[in-house]
Formats: C-alpha cells, sequence, structure tokens
C-alpha cells in the first residue's frame, strides 16, 4: 500500500460524520452521567435520612453503566488501566445487585 492509497483511505474514512457533533455528543452523554451520579446520591441521601432505607436498585443499575463504559474502552483500547477500573466497578456493580436482591427477599 502505497502513500496515496492511506491518504485516500483516510479520508473516506471520516465522510458522513461531523467530528464536532461526535465530540459534543460525548461531552454530553459525560456531564449527563456526572448529573445522574450526584442526583442518584442526593435521592439516596434524602431516602436514607426521610426513610431509613436506601433502594439499592438504582445504584445497581447506574454501576452496571459505568462498568460497561469501561469495559468497551477497554476492549478498544487495550489499556491495562482501563480494564482494572472496569473489574471495579464491575464488583461494585454485582455487589450492589446482590444487596438489592437482598432487599427485595426481605433479608435486609
Amino acid at each position: 500500500m502505497n502513500k496515496e492509497e492511506i491518504l485516500s483511505r483516510a479520508r473516506n474514512e471520516g465522510k458522513g460524520k461531523d467530528l464536532a457533533d461526535l465530540e459534543a455528543q460525548k461531552s454530553g452523554a459525560w456531564v449527563a452521567y456526572i448529573v445522574g451520579v450526584l442526583l442518584l446520591i442526593a435521592v439516596d441521601t434524602v431516602n436514607g435520612f426521610v426513610l431509613h432505607y436506601v433502594n439499592r436498585g438504582a445504584d445497581f443499575a447506574l454501576f452496571s453503566m459505568a462498568f460497561i463504559v469501561f469495559l468497551i474502552k477497554y476492549l478498544r483500547l487495550r489499556k491495562r488501566h482501563e480494564l482494572i477500573v472496569a473489574i471495579i466497578w464491575g464488583m461494585l456493580a454485582a455487589s450492589m445487585l446482590v444487596v438489592w436482591i437482598m432487599q427485595l427477599a426481605g433479608v435486609i
């Protein structure tokens, strides 16, 4: 493959994609995730003080989302750090699933 073929393929890869739109979507998703985490912390805190009970189902869902994000990052980038973070989020998600199931069963 010569230089011209490589340049031609690189030009064709970006066609039909608006890079500014992709960046805006990426940063918007990041901000939405942070806002979701802060709202969940607020809801859990209020439920804990007012109801003396915190439903861990929403925590399970949020931790699972973070697990999937870092797992996909690891699968695409193959960076060890992303795998470690994915494993941590996965363990947190699994623990929240167990607690949530125990809450539903009336054990907790």
